[in-house]
């Protein structure tokens, strides 16, 4: 029986990486705003909008044995720049919309199931002018563990803690070869992240080869986390 994979946010960056990675060996449906990159793909599409829409039940099979939530947002401003409203944006976005989904699909989740989020390394290593978005990534990483904690053994929980990574989200930090350059310089490995070495990384915690893997945040970050080699 082909496994059910659920990506909310699959059109484009690390989901629509995903989207190529999984298709082949499961049955995928993506729902996201927007389908353009998806017509070479075997995959279910589903019109939805994670931030001002509820995702229509009807389109999803009765058991889902993989999940992944893909939006997110990279606003890095001072602190003085940051209204109240573009914290609640970041939260809405990143957090609540994630929040909403999963008590929506919890109900079909299979058991030996796995669920994976997004975090970012500027949760465990503070960095200037990431004040909102590491705020909502941190409440992604504390409802991880709590929600891994609440279903085991049944449904496994983990989030990648990316550093910048090379997809349109990040377009405007690495526009040019000079910004590119200098962003790659701070990483020990001494380039960006790219598409594909996030989506390996889900990949593998969505498939049966991570089963003994739950509650974890695991840093995909080209160092940047552990390493200080300045």
């Amino acid at each position: 029986m082909s496994k059910n994979i659920l990506l909310i946010g699959g059109s484009h960056g690390i989901g629509f990486e995903m989207a190529k990675a999984l298709h082949s060996n499961y049955t995928v449906y993506i729902a996201s705003r927007t389908n353009e990159e998806l017509y070479n793909l075997d995959v279910n599409y589903i019109s939805f909008d994670a931030t001002t829409e509820t995702l229509d039940e009807s389109q999803l099979p009765e058991e889902l044995h993989g999940f992944a939530y893909c939006p997110g947002s990279i606003n890095l401003k001072p602190l003085k720049m940051l209204s109240i409203e573009v914290f609640k944006e970041e939260m809405e976005l990143n957090f609540f919309s994630l929040v909403k989904v999963v008590k929506t699909i919890m109900p079909r989740m299979a058991q030996d199931s796995s669920m994976v989020f997004f975090s970012t390394v500027a949760v465990s290593t503070g960095m200037p002018f990431h004040t909102s978005v590491a705020a909502a990534k941190g409440a992604i990483e504390g409802f991880a563990k709590s929600l891994a904690a609440e279903f085991a053994p049944k449904v496994r929980v983990n989030c990648i803690a990316p550093s910048l990574v090379d997809t349109p989200l990040a377009a405007r930090l690495l526009n040019n070869d000079k910004k590119r350059e200098m962003m790659s310089q701070r990483h020990p490995l001494k380039r960006v992240g790219n598409a594909e070495d996030i989506a390996n990384i889900a990949v593998f915690l969505l498939s049966e080869k991570s089963t003994w893997m739950t509650g974890q945040i695991v840093g995909v970050d080209g160092g940047m986390s552990t390493l200080n080699v300045s």
